[in-house]
């Protein structure tokens, strides 16, 4: 039995999420019937992060555990092939020693949100960012943003569905900067909550609008309560950008 580490690039548009849905299509069924089509074998994918639908990743690290033995290379270059039309890609295969787990031996996550900031509608862009048509202050988001950086309790900006014991989580970078008329929100830790950065980035953009003082958003994470929460970002702006292993 080998280990092979996937690192996938998908648009998560047609999908339900990541992980296997009752009642929708997933990343994760699309993948491993690609290994079934490949090797014969039933193999179940673990993977670094969930997404929700309508999510992006741009490396997520899966890994999978197939009897045969491959080269992984070819393995990558025939996961592809069956992959398609589908929109997800392998952009690496490796081989892992048997107690590397894409998901428990992952020490960080980064995620990006992207918006886009202009009056006219998207159009290439579309399903790819959050657009908002009215001007952001991406100083006063990013300002605002600095009360969240750390260790807290961050029941405010997590899911009702969330199924984490704990509402504390340590969020080593959260940053707001402008690139012409792309607002990029970028959020580092460990681990994140259920919906998290959708609503750090839905809270921030009531900041950027004026609507809220970058105080507020301090008094609503104190808060711990997602009644307080100020709006939760769409999912189409969303991508998983890395996993971080020792």
């Amino acid at each position: 039995m080998t280990r092979y580490a996937l690192t996938l690039e998908f648009d998560g548009g047609p999908f339900m999420g990541l992980q296997r849905q009752v009642h929708g299509p997933s990343v994760q069924q699309s993948v491993e019937e690609a290994v079934l089509a490949i090797t014969g074998e039933d193999v179940r994918m673990h993977s670094a992060g969930r997404t929700d639908s309508g999510v992006h990743a741009l490396g997520m690290v899966s890994h999978v555990d197939i009897e045969k033995s491959f080269d992984p290379f070819r393995l990558s270059e025939a996961l592809n092939a069956k992959l398609r039309p589908d929109p997800i890609a392998v952009l690496d295969c490796e081989v892992k020693p048997d107690d590397w787990h894409a998901r428990f031996s992952c020490v960080g996550r980064a995620y990006e949100f992207r918006i886009t900031n202009r009056r006219a509608p998207l159009t290439l862009e579309r399903g790819k960012a959050w657009h908002v048509a009215r001007p952001l202050d991406h100083e006063a988001m990013h300002e605002a943003a600095q009360h969240l950086v750390g260790c807290h309790d961050f029941t405010t900006f997590r899911s009702v569905n969330c199924q984490a014991k704990d509402p504390v989580k340590t969020l080593d970078r959260l940053e707001v900067t402008r690139e012409g008329e792309h607002v990029i929100i970028r959020a580092e830790a460990r681990s994140f909550l259920h919906h998290q950065v959708r609503s750090m980035v839905g809270t921030l953009s009531l900041v950027g609008l004026g609507q809220w003082t970058p105080e507020q958003v301090r008094e609503v994470l104190e808060a711990k309560d997602r009644q307080q929460l100020g709006l939760n970002a769409p999912p189409d702006g969303l991508y998983f950008v890395r996993a971080v292993y020792p």
